[in-house]
Protein backbone atom coordinates (compact mmCIF):
# COMPACT_ATOMS: atom_id res chain seq x y z
CA UNK A 1 0.00 0.00 0.00
CA UNK A 2 1.26 3.18 -1.04
CA UNK A 3 0.82 5.81 1.59
CA UNK A 4 0.78 9.28 2.14
CA UNK A 5 0.73 11.60 4.66
CA UNK A 6 0.69 15.56 4.81
CA UNK A 7 1.89 17.80 7.84
CA UNK A 8 2.41 21.12 8.84
CA UNK A 9 4.79 23.19 11.05
CA UNK A 10 2.97 25.11 13.60
CA UNK A 11 3.46 26.82 16.62
CA UNK A 12 3.28 24.87 19.97
CA UNK A 13 0.32 25.15 21.43
CA UNK A 14 2.21 26.38 24.85
CA UNK A 15 4.37 28.81 23.34
CA UNK A 16 3.33 32.90 24.01
CA UNK A 17 2.71 34.45 20.40
CA UNK A 18 2.75 37.75 19.40
CA UNK A 19 1.10 39.40 16.23
CA UNK A 20 2.88 42.05 14.23
CA UNK A 21 1.57 42.99 10.62
CA UNK A 22 -1.49 41.13 10.82
CA UNK A 23 0.41 38.02 10.90
CA UNK A 24 2.24 35.66 13.82
CA UNK A 25 6.03 37.21 14.71
CA UNK A 26 7.94 33.83 14.72
CA UNK A 27 10.74 35.29 17.22
CA UNK A 28 11.06 33.42 20.25
CA UNK A 29 8.43 30.71 18.63
CA UNK A 30 9.01 26.52 19.64
CA UNK A 31 7.42 25.52 16.28
CA UNK A 32 6.44 21.59 16.22
CA UNK A 33 4.36 18.93 14.23
CA UNK A 34 0.77 19.69 13.98
CA UNK A 35 -0.46 17.34 16.95
CA UNK A 36 -3.41 16.30 14.79
CA UNK A 37 -0.96 15.31 12.29
CA UNK A 38 1.17 13.02 14.49
CA UNK A 39 -2.57 10.79 14.29
CA UNK A 40 -2.13 10.51 10.56
CA UNK A 41 1.57 9.29 10.46
CA UNK A 42 0.87 6.93 13.11
CA UNK A 43 -2.14 5.47 11.70
CA UNK A 44 -0.24 5.51 8.25
CA UNK A 45 2.69 3.52 10.35
CA UNK A 46 0.51 0.73 11.52
CA UNK A 47 -1.17 0.53 8.32
CA UNK A 48 1.90 -0.60 6.78
CA UNK A 49 3.48 -2.60 9.15
CA UNK A 50 -0.11 -4.73 9.91
CA UNK A 51 0.06 -5.31 5.54
CA UNK A 52 3.54 -6.11 6.19
CA UNK A 53 4.89 -3.62 2.93
CA UNK A 54 4.48 -0.62 1.27
CA UNK A 55 5.56 2.67 1.42
CA UNK A 56 4.88 5.81 3.78
CA UNK A 57 5.46 9.17 2.15
CA UNK A 58 4.89 12.69 4.06
CA UNK A 59 4.44 16.27 2.43
CA UNK A 60 4.58 19.11 3.81
CA UNK A 61 4.01 22.74 2.25
CA UNK A 62 6.47 25.56 4.59
CA UNK A 63 9.49 26.75 4.43
CA UNK A 64 12.85 25.56 4.56
CA UNK A 65 12.42 25.20 8.36
CA UNK A 66 10.20 22.70 7.66
CA UNK A 67 13.12 19.80 7.46
CA UNK A 68 12.98 20.04 11.14
CA UNK A 69 9.34 18.41 11.18
CA UNK A 70 9.81 16.12 8.07
CA UNK A 71 12.84 14.50 9.98
CA UNK A 72 10.88 13.98 13.02
CA UNK A 73 8.02 11.72 10.57
CA UNK A 74 11.03 10.14 9.20
CA UNK A 75 12.48 9.06 12.46
CA UNK A 76 9.05 7.70 13.47
CA UNK A 77 9.72 5.20 10.09
CA UNK A 78 8.16 7.01 7.65
CA UNK A 79 10.31 6.28 4.10
CA UNK A 80 10.61 9.39 2.18
CA UNK A 81 9.37 13.06 3.03
CA UNK A 82 9.13 15.88 0.21
CA UNK A 83 8.95 19.80 1.12
CA UNK A 84 7.04 22.03 -0.85
CA UNK A 85 9.35 25.08 -0.05
CA UNK A 86 7.75 28.52 -0.45
CA UNK A 87 8.23 31.68 1.95
CA UNK A 88 5.01 32.04 1.54
CA UNK A 89 3.24 29.28 2.65
CA UNK A 90 3.27 29.95 6.72
CA UNK A 91 0.21 32.59 6.08
CA UNK A 92 -1.67 30.26 3.44
CA UNK A 93 -4.92 30.05 3.91
CA UNK A 94 -6.47 26.39 3.35
CA UNK A 95 -7.82 26.72 -0.06
CA UNK A 96 -4.49 27.92 -1.62
CA UNK A 97 -2.45 25.08 0.43
CA UNK A 98 -4.83 22.33 -0.81
CA UNK A 99 -4.37 23.86 -4.22
CA UNK A 100 -0.56 23.03 -4.10
CA UNK A 101 -0.56 20.19 -2.17
CA UNK A 102 -3.09 18.54 -4.98
CA UNK A 103 -0.93 19.92 -7.40
CA UNK A 104 1.94 18.05 -6.34
CA UNK A 105 0.54 14.88 -6.63
CA UNK A 106 0.16 15.10 -9.94
CA UNK A 107 2.40 11.83 -11.57
CA UNK A 108 2.35 10.38 -8.22
CA UNK A 109 0.84 6.78 -7.49
CA UNK A 110 -0.99 6.33 -3.99
CA UNK A 111 -3.63 4.30 -2.25
CA UNK A 112 -4.23 6.72 0.60
CA UNK A 113 -3.89 9.88 1.82
CA UNK A 114 -3.82 10.50 5.56
CA UNK A 115 -4.28 14.76 6.73
CA UNK A 116 -4.72 16.11 10.93
CA UNK A 117 -8.28 17.02 10.86
CA UNK A 118 -6.77 20.45 11.20
CA UNK A 119 -4.47 23.25 11.69
CA UNK A 120 -4.08 23.71 15.56
CA UNK A 121 -3.01 27.48 14.07
CA UNK A 122 -5.60 28.39 11.84
CA UNK A 123 -8.13 25.63 12.93
CA UNK A 124 -9.77 25.80 9.07
CA UNK A 125 -10.41 22.11 8.74
CA UNK A 126 -10.49 22.55 5.00
CA UNK A 127 -6.98 21.18 3.47
CA UNK A 128 -8.34 17.52 3.58
CA UNK A 129 -11.28 17.79 2.21
CA UNK A 130 -9.91 20.26 -0.25
CA UNK A 131 -7.14 18.30 -1.70
CA UNK A 132 -9.52 15.12 -2.56
CA UNK A 133 -11.95 17.39 -4.04
CA UNK A 134 -9.15 18.61 -6.50
CA UNK A 135 -8.39 14.84 -7.28
CA UNK A 136 -11.73 13.65 -7.40
CA UNK A 137 -11.22 11.24 -4.56
CA UNK A 138 -13.91 9.91 -1.73
CA UNK A 139 -13.00 11.81 1.67
CA UNK A 140 -14.06 10.94 5.32
CA UNK A 141 -13.67 13.52 8.07
CA UNK A 142 -12.36 13.14 11.79
CA UNK A 143 -11.95 9.55 11.41
CA UNK A 144 -11.33 7.96 15.20
CA UNK A 145 -11.15 4.51 13.59
CA UNK A 146 -10.38 2.68 10.34
CA UNK A 147 -9.89 -0.45 8.49
CA UNK A 148 -8.40 -1.14 5.21
CA UNK A 149 -9.81 -4.45 3.67
CA UNK A 150 -9.90 -5.54 -0.06
CA UNK A 151 -9.25 -2.39 -1.16
CA UNK A 152 -12.30 -0.94 1.25
CA UNK A 153 -12.13 1.19 3.95
CA UNK A 154 -14.63 1.51 6.81
CA UNK A 155 -14.20 3.94 8.85
CA UNK A 156 -15.71 5.34 12.21
CA UNK A 157 -16.07 8.92 13.25
CA UNK A 158 -18.24 10.40 16.27
CA UNK A 159 -21.45 12.53 15.83
CA UNK A 160 -23.78 13.99 18.09
CA UNK A 161 -24.93 11.11 20.57
CA UNK A 162 -23.44 7.87 18.81
CA UNK A 163 -21.16 6.52 16.17
CA UNK A 164 -21.14 6.95 12.73
CA UNK A 165 -19.44 4.21 9.85
CA UNK A 166 -18.56 4.95 6.34
CA UNK A 167 -17.71 2.64 3.84
CA UNK A 168 -15.52 3.88 0.78
CA UNK A 169 -13.12 2.58 -1.75
CA UNK A 170 -9.50 3.57 -2.84
CA UNK A 171 -8.26 5.30 -3.30
CA UNK A 172 -9.41 7.64 -0.49
CA UNK A 173 -8.47 10.77 1.77
CA UNK A 174 -9.02 10.23 5.62
CA UNK A 175 -8.73 13.11 8.48
CA UNK A 176 -7.60 11.54 11.41
CA UNK A 177 -8.35 12.95 14.78
CA UNK A 178 -7.56 12.28 18.63
CA UNK A 179 -9.03 8.97 19.61
CA UNK A 180 -7.53 6.93 16.22
CA UNK A 181 -4.53 5.82 17.97
CA UNK A 182 -1.37 6.94 20.13
CA UNK A 183 1.11 8.65 18.25
CA UNK A 184 4.86 6.76 19.13
CA UNK A 185 7.92 8.53 19.87
CA UNK A 186 10.81 8.58 17.57
CA UNK A 187 13.57 5.79 18.83
CA UNK A 188 16.81 6.66 18.78
CA UNK A 189 17.94 4.09 15.93
CA UNK A 190 14.91 5.84 13.80
CA UNK A 191 16.68 9.25 14.69
CA UNK A 192 19.69 7.94 12.95
CA UNK A 193 18.13 6.08 10.11
CA UNK A 194 16.14 9.30 9.49
CA UNK A 195 19.48 10.95 8.49
CA UNK A 196 19.69 8.67 5.44
CA UNK A 197 16.22 9.14 4.49
CA UNK A 198 15.66 10.91 1.30
CA UNK A 199 13.85 14.42 1.78
CA UNK A 200 13.56 16.25 -1.53
CA UNK A 201 13.02 19.77 -1.44
CA UNK A 202 10.84 21.14 -4.41
CA UNK A 203 10.13 24.82 -4.99
CA UNK A 204 6.97 25.94 -5.59
CA UNK A 205 4.17 28.67 -6.45
CA UNK A 206 1.31 29.46 -4.45
CA UNK A 207 -0.58 31.85 -6.43
CA UNK A 208 -3.70 34.49 -5.21
CA UNK A 209 -4.78 33.59 -2.01
CA UNK A 210 -7.95 32.61 -2.03
CA UNK A 211 -8.79 34.46 1.26
CA UNK A 212 -7.59 37.79 2.36
CA UNK A 213 -6.71 38.35 5.85
CA UNK A 214 -7.88 42.12 7.00
CA UNK A 215 -7.01 42.20 10.59
CA UNK A 216 -5.45 39.87 13.30
CA UNK A 217 -5.10 40.63 16.84
CA UNK A 218 -4.67 39.32 20.19
CA UNK A 219 -7.99 38.80 22.31
CA UNK A 220 -9.19 41.50 24.58
CA UNK A 221 -7.61 40.61 28.38
CA UNK A 222 -9.91 39.30 30.42
CA UNK A 223 -11.63 41.90 32.93
CA UNK A 224 -10.87 40.97 36.64
CA UNK A 225 -13.07 38.55 38.71
CA UNK A 226 -15.58 40.52 41.70
CA UNK A 227 -16.30 39.02 44.86
CA UNK A 228 -19.88 40.12 45.31
CA UNK A 229 -20.13 38.91 48.87
CA UNK A 230 -20.21 35.63 50.90
CA UNK A 231 -22.20 33.06 51.77
CA UNK A 232 -26.05 32.69 51.06
CA UNK A 233 -25.89 36.47 51.72
CA UNK A 234 -24.49 37.42 48.27
CA UNK A 235 -26.89 35.45 46.12
CA UNK A 236 -29.36 38.36 45.65
CA UNK A 237 -26.30 40.68 44.42
CA UNK A 238 -25.06 37.58 42.42
CA UNK A 239 -28.62 37.17 40.24
CA UNK A 240 -28.67 40.60 40.15
CA UNK A 241 -24.91 41.37 38.47
CA UNK A 242 -25.51 37.45 36.25
CA UNK A 243 -29.06 39.27 35.01
CA UNK A 244 -28.22 43.53 34.55
CA UNK A 245 -24.38 43.13 33.75
CA UNK A 246 -23.27 39.89 32.33
CA UNK A 247 -27.14 39.41 31.06
CA UNK A 248 -26.56 35.48 30.84
CA UNK A 249 -30.24 35.37 33.00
Amino acid sequence: MNIICFVKRVPSTTTNVVVADNKLDPSGVEFVLNPYDEYAVEEALQLKEKAGDGNVTVITLGTADSQKELRTTLAMGADAAVLLTNDDAPSADAATTARALAAAMEGREFDLLLFGKQAVDRDQHGVGPGVATRLGIPCITEVVKLEITDGKVVAEREVEGGVETIEASLPCAITCTKGLNEPRFASLKGIMQAKRKPLDVIEVELGSPAVEVISMDMPPARPEGRIVGQGAAAVPELIRALREEAKVL
